[in-house]
């Protein structure tokens, strides 16, 4: 998944101005107590970072 993507999604589910908020303060057990951010900055692929904020967030399936 290219991030243009990861980032598109963020922005459907959460809305334009929290995605951004989302993925800088909210820390994930699914992300190893990371944020999105620094699961990003540390190398995690797009996809498995997406994969776990739809576990996380109780996504529905069709988005994921």
């Amino acid at each position: 998944m290219r991030l243009t993507v990861f980032w598109e999604r963020m922005a459907e589910h959460f809305g334009a101005g929290y995605a951004d908020t989302f993925a800088r303060d909210h820390v994930m057990t699914e992300l190893g107590g990371r944020t999105v951010r620094q699961a990003l900055d540390a190398g995690w692929e797009a996809k498995d970072v997406w994969r776990a904020v739809c576990s996380a967030m109780d996504v529905p399936a069709e988005n994921h």
